[in-house]
């Protein structure tokens, strides 16, 4: 029963797209970015993150001398329409806000034809990471939400939802500052609000993922209008922080 719960956990803890729509080998491979590639001022040092939807490059921006975090969008995305205009909504959704607890865009880059996104790089460890190593103390568990709260709060007063709010996409620094990260499936509700009703916009923009009737998010977190594909306001974030924070106790 054990082995089964956690088996259980794991899937569910997935996003809900995965081990339901086969990725093609193309789309399974980014740009190839090696250390000590330049991406314009932006010198590659090592792979720090990869998943179906792409990679993620700590890198050194030689102008400024800073770390950034760079985004690539996975090859066989590259040239897809819907992809493109996902990343670019990313980058511009993330320009919108800000906020010291939401990690912040520097960018968008392109090399060969290939996108990047030029991201505020955060040290430190997932709450994923943290909650793996038991249940977090009162204190530190309010410390940590209160962050969450007030990060959430200014997307939301900007007409923003995340909808992908979980452990694995909040990274604690070594100073205890709280950062929201990967905003990639985050809706501008604002600006969605002349599309036809019957667009959810918890289902994926790509046609084949709309064809396979894929909901966009991760299961243990979702509301239950977003697991139905039904269209979702900021209570779909406020739902998931409250998943979130019955994890961390």
């Amino acid at each position: 029963l054990l082995s089964s719960s956690d088996e259980a956990k794991s899937l569910f803890e997935k996003p809900a797209w995965e081990g339901v729509l086969e990725i093609p080998a193309s789309a399974k491979s980014s740009a190839p970015l090696s250390q000590g590639a330049l991406l314009g001022p932006y010198r590659i040092e090592k792979l720090i993150g990869a998943g179906g939807m792409g990679e993620v490059f700590k890198a050194l921006d030689t102008r400024l001398r800073r770390e950034v975090a760079v985004k690539a969008l996975p090859g066989g995305f590259v040239h897809t329409g819907d992809a493109l205009a996902r990343f670019q909504r990313e980058a511009r959704i993330l320009g919108s806000l800000n906020h010291p607890n939401i990690a912040a865009v520097f960018g968008l880059e392109e090399l060969n034809g290939h996108r990047y996104l030029v991201l505020e790089y955060v040290p430190g460890k997932t709450l994923a990471e943290r909650i793996g190593r038991g249940p977090l103390p009162i204190e530190e568990c309010l410390q940590i939400s209160k962050q969450v709260a007030e990060a959430l709060e200014a997307a939301h007063e900007k007409g923003i939802v995340h909808r992908d709010l979980k452990p694995a996409n909040i990274k604690i620094t070594p100073e205890g500052k709280v950062k929201v990260l990967d905003f990639g499936l985050a809706k501008d509700i604002a600006a969605d609000t002349s599309s036809a009703a019957g667009n959810s916009p918890t289902m994926a923009d790509s046609p084949a993922y709309t064809q396979a009737g894929i909901i966009l998010g991760t299961a243990a977190y979702m509301s239950p209008e977003q697991a139905r594909g039904k269209p979702v306001d900021k209570r779909a974030d406020i739902w998931a922080f409250g998943c979130v924070l019955y994890e961390c106790l």
